[in-house]
């Protein structure tokens, strides 16, 4: 981190192994970049998937298998955290394939539409991108945050959720007035994990569009690797991963602060 610090204030020059000062020149164009902004637009929509969407979805799933409120558990467990065991590189080809014109999700949908020419428009649409991505990253890794939860539901006295049910507490109820408080911490340690994987994230992306098209669907790590890697301007690179490291941090301090918050409002 430090030596890339360093590196985003020079001009690199990689095959001389030279750097001259440039100050903040490589921030500043940066930040004058529209990938940039399009980028860290798609990071955060990352971020929001795997905040919003994996954890609480995982949770859910996770008390539903806890209160056994669905048959064949050990079935249902299997299934949603098989996604997990399989290489993400792998799993991006799968769905770069199910989504392709030729893809298994487009036949069905000429199936459905009764149009031998229909296309996915939404792979190609630059404002809706976005959206496979996010339902890829959903069936990826809500197994993982199920599988945590479902083992801190299995700490639980379950004579607290007992007492509330006989004291005539709803299903809803125990799971928002009981459950959900007795997890705030493990919710807060998985959101940290949420934020920070979305940041480094880059293979799953990078195996499922390359960041097309037209690098509509570029994250910042996409946006980093092409500077770095196939323009070999690594002082820019540098600046954008410190960027990456810059707004990891203030999101989990937020996310630490908001905690801390809740739990002086509940005391």
């Amino acid at each position: 981190v430090i030596s890339s610090l360093g590196l985003s204030f020079t001009d690199y020059n990689v095959y001389k192994n030279e750097a001259v000062w440039a100050g903040l020149k490589h921030y500043l164009k940066m930040f004058k970049d529209p990938g940039f902004w399009m980028a860290l637009r798609n990071t955060m929509f990352v971020v929001f998937v795997s905040v919003f969407g994996q954890i609480p979805i995982g949770f859910i799933l996770a008390y539903i298998l806890y209160r056994k409120l669905v048959r064949f558990q050990g079935f249902f467990q299997g299934m949603v955290f098989l996604p997990v065991t399989i290489s993400v590189i792998v799993v991006g080809i799968l769905w770069s394939k199910m989504f392709s014109p030729i893809g298994a999700i487009t036949g069905l949908l000429k199936i459905i539409h009764n149009n031998p020419q229909y296309t996915i428009g939404i792979v190609n649409d630059k404002n809706l991108a976005m959206l496979p991505i996010g339902f890829v990253l959903l069936w990826l890794y809500t197994g993982f945050y199920m599988i945590v939860f479902l083992a801190n539901l299995q700490k639980l006295d379950p004579s607290i959720i007992e007492a509330a049910t006989i004291d005539g507490a709803s299903e809803t109820q125990v799971f928002l007035k009981v459950v959900v408080p007795s997890l705030s911490g493990v919710i807060v340690v998985l959101t940290i994990f949420a934020i920070a994987g979305s940041f480094k994230g880059f293979d799953l992306i990078f195996a499922l569009t390359g960041g097309g098209p037209a690098n509509y669907t570029e994250v910042l790590t996409i946006y980093m690797y092409r500077y770095a890697f196939v323009f070999n301007n690594y002082s820019f690179g540098c600046a954008i991963s410190m960027f990456i490291v810059a707004i990891s941090m203030i999101l989990i301090v937020l996310t630490r602060f908001i905690k801390v918050k809740l739990a002086g409002t509940e005391g």
